[in-house]
């Protein structure tokens, strides 16, 4: 949606401007006294030539001078297991997860943008990103988030995007993917991570840059201690990023889990991490960065109540909170499991939410002033030409939500979300139409991908 088609706008916050300047001025007293661990020879170079304080031979410290809300949503990558609603079970993931996952989203007319959504197991790890690269290629023609080992196989990424957009010139004006890089937390940067935002930078290929500091355990127990820290790290990357290519392309963002004490599990979905992460986006806008933000995901192992409330829980926020490139639609179990049939249920609950964000047209036509007299005088309004003329328009459909009473679902055999799900699924599988490469590009796609596999095997 653009933002003329944005009606309804709720500003769902956390943090009070005081706060956010309080987080802000404890992430660059972070960076100044603190500072980061950078393990990237070239990048210590940078910094230091900028006037950053390095001490000893890998900490570098900031001096500091301290004085959009449109959502869109995406899969998530690398999962190791990937549920199966039919057989109520879970599988390693291999490269045919990514395949099938790639060619549903491409249908699901709210799943803006892909990434990998699985780990092919059965693949040697060095090429096991470039491999998923190319299935995503030529299985969707909808935007792609990559992950990447280090610089070799991102640039063969990269000649990938060239070869789709037809040349380097307009493969920088048009990127072809987003790439996803993480630092260390806490505090620490190494070589790859920031080896790959500095190569972002230098080809305008647009970089996520997000520390997933847990609290508790990589960062401090407390909210705001947490938000300060994920955000100096991020900020970091920025640092270096715009050194190396000043206005390159960059997106900020925390992804900001909890380590549960009593259980020893990273949560993707407590209260603590809804509030973090709130607090991650109203950063963002407060900056005025672009931010990666997360939804549609559940701690639950399986696609049942529990995994629908959160993820659409989850999914509201970032939508009512207008947070930018929202992944991870379809995790389940701590982000370890994926699910086909959670992508489909979390289409339409992102549907529903983009029908409230276009809001109440108020005019004339719409308050219906005289429909209203007429109405009364004749003591329904469903025969009358204005319920007519704005029926389509007014209400939403679900596909997948039941609005029957209990007679009518009971002839209908009575199946739940999950089911109805399943065979959406099943129905888009069968009918999906893969859109040709075309064989020149196929050609070059294959040959460079088998290029870099005869270097690593």
């Amino acid at each position: 949606m653009n933002e003329l088609e944005i009606g309804f706008s709720p500003e769902l916050r956390v943090l009070s401007q005081q706060d956010k300047e309080k987080i802000f001025n404890a992430a660059l007293r972070v960076l100044e006294d603190t500072g980061m661990q950078l393990q990237h020879e070239d990048a210590l170079r940078l910094v230091k030539e900028a006037g950053c304080v390095l001490e000893g031979e890998q900490t570098v410290k900031i001096p500091m001078d301290l004085g959009g809300r449109r959502a869109y949503f995406g899969t998530g990558s690398d999962l190791m297991w990937a549920f199966d609603a039919g057989e109520n079970e879970r599988h390693h993931t291999s490269l045919a997860d990514i395949e099938r996952a790639a060619a549903l989203c491409d249908v699901l007319p709210n799943i803006d943008f892909i990434m990998s959504f699985a780990h092919p197991h059965e693949l040697h790890p060095d090429t096991a990103y470039l491999e998923s690269f190319r299935c995503m290629a030529v299985n969707s023609v909808k935007p792609i988030v990559n992950t990447a080992q280090n610089r070799d196989d991102l640039e063969k990424m990269w000649e990938i995007g060239t070869v789709f957009r037809g040349d380097e010139a307009t493969h920088r004006e048009l990127p072809y993917t987003i790439h996803y890089a993480e630092p260390i937390s806490p505090l620490k940067h190494p070589h790859s991570s920031v080896d790959r935002l500095m190569f972002c930078a230098q080809k305008g290929m647009p970089v996520i840059y997000s520390p997933a500091p847990i609290a508790g355990s990589t960062a401090p127990m407390t909210v705001a201690g947490h938000v300060a820290q994920g955000l100096a790290e991020s900020l970091f990357g920025l640092v270096i990023h715009q050194l190396t290519k000043p206005g390159a392309p960059f997106l900020m963002g925390i992804g900001a889990a909890v380590l549960d004490m009593s259980t020893s599990q990273c949560c993707y979905n407590a209260p603590e991490y809804l509030m973090a992460y709130l607090a991650t986006v109203e950063m963002s806008h407060f900056l005025n960065l672009p931010n990666w933000g997360y939804a549609g995901t559940s701690d639950s192992q399986i696609p049942d109540g529990q995994a629908t409330f959160e993820a659409g829980l989850l999914t509201y926020m970032s939508t009512v909170a207008g947070s930018n490139l929202n992944h991870d639609v379809g995790y389940l179990d701590f982000g370890l499991t994926g699910s086909l049939e959670m992508i489909v249920i979390m289409d339409e609950v992102i549907d529903q939410f983009r029908r409230m964000q276009k809001g109440i047209p108020v005019n004339d036509e719409t308050l219906a002033v005289g429909v209203i007299g007429e109405g009364a005088r004749k003591g329904e309004f469903l025969s009358h030409s204005h319920t007519l003329k704005h029926l389509r328009g007014t209400q939403w459909r679900p596909r997948l939500m039941n609005r029957m009473g209990f007679e009518q679902w009971d002839r209908d055999g009575r199946k739940d979300l999950l089911t109805k799900a399943r065979e959406r699924l099943a129905e888009v599988m069968a009918e999906h139409p893969v859109k040709p490469v075309g064989s020149q590009k196929a050609a070059l796609v294959n040959a460079c991908v088998e290029k870099f596999t005869q270097k690593i095997i």
